[in-house]
C-alpha cells in the first residue's frame, strides 16, 4: 500500500536508512583490525525493490565490500574520509526523499480536509 501512495520513495527511504546504518557501522569499526567496510549499491537495490523484492532483501542483495584505495596493514578496509563522504551524501538523499514524502502527506491531508 505505501508503494502505491509514495511510489519509489517509500523503498528509497528504507534503503537509505539501511545504507546509513551500514556506513555508521563502518565508521564505528574504523579501528577494528580485519574489519571489512561494506556499502549498498543503492541503484541496484532500488531497482530490485521496484521489481518486487522487499527493501531488506534488496539491500542484502546489493551489499558490497568496499575496495580500499590504501589498504591498511591490519586488514581493516575502512577509509574514514570516504565513509564520512558517503554518509553525508546518503544523508542528503535521505532528507530529500523524506521531504518528498512529507509533501505528499501534506497534500493528501489538505485534500481530505477539502482545502
Amino acid at each position: 500500500m505505501p508503494q502505491d501512495l509514495f511510489g519509489i520513495h517509500a523503498a528509497a527511504l528504507e534503503l537509505r536508512s539501511r545504507r546509513m546504518g551500514m556506513i555508521a557501522s563502518n565508521i564505528a569499526n574504523a579501528a577494528t583490525p580485519g574489519y571489512k567496510a561494506r556499502d549498498i549499491d543503492f541503484s541496484a537495490a532500488l531497482r530490485a525493490a521496484t521489481r518486487g523484492a522487499g527493501a531488506g532483501d534488496a539491500a542484502k542483495g546489493a551489499a558490497l565490500y568496499r575496495v580500499p584505495v590504501m589498504p591498511s596493514l591490519d586488514g581493516n578496509s575502512v577509509e574514514l574520509q570516504n565513509e564520512q563522504l558517503a554518509f553525508a551524501e546518503n544523508a542528503v538523499g535521505y532528507s530529500a526523499t523524506l521531504e518528498f514524502i512529507r509533501g505528499r502527506v501534506e497534500t493528501l491531508t489538505r485534500a481530505l480536509k477539502g482545502e
